[in-house]
């Protein structure tokens, strides 16, 4: 099973950017840590990080009939795109959702994510782990 693990903006400055909300290690880390968590559940990830929200949308809309699932912390675009709602909807790949912060818990303009609108699963809270939570729903649906 082919799975795609989309990053947004801001994410590649993990470590650096408030690490009492995010953590101290930084994107690399993550990184490693999602290849790790693909290799021991038998699944195949590509991994995609950007800033630019029409970068996000190319790459979802070329994941068309090449991956079975993607893994989307969609991070500030959570709570502002549709473009990247409606290219999730319009590849119609069943989709996880994850944030590394509890975004229920956090400023109320986090509260809405117009991903969970596509979203199979929302996994809030649970840092990197959270991302290993995503794929294992993956590989129970191979």
């Amino acid at each position: 099973m082919k799975i795609l693990v989309i990053n947004g903006p801001n994410l590649n400055m993990l470590g650096i950017r408030e690490p009492q909300i995010y953590g101290a290690q930084n994107f690399e880390a993550l990184q490693k840590f999602i290849k790790d968590s693909a290799d021991e559940l038998g699944l195949s990830v590509s991994l995609f990080q950007s800033n630019h929200e029409g970068e996000i949308v190319d790459v979802i809309q070329s994941a068309y009939g090449v991956y079975d699932g993607i893994v989307i912390n969609p991070a500030a675009y959570t709570h502002t795109s549709v473009a990247i709602l409606d290219a999730l909807k319009a590849v119609a790949i069943p989709t996880v959702e994850v944030h590394l912060s509890d975004i229920n818990t956090r400023e109320e303009f986090r509260k809405f994510s117009y991903v969970s609108m596509v979203a199979k699963k929302t996994i809030c809270g649970l840092g990197f782990e959270g991302y290993k939570e995503a794929l294992r729903y993956f590989s129970f649906e191979k």
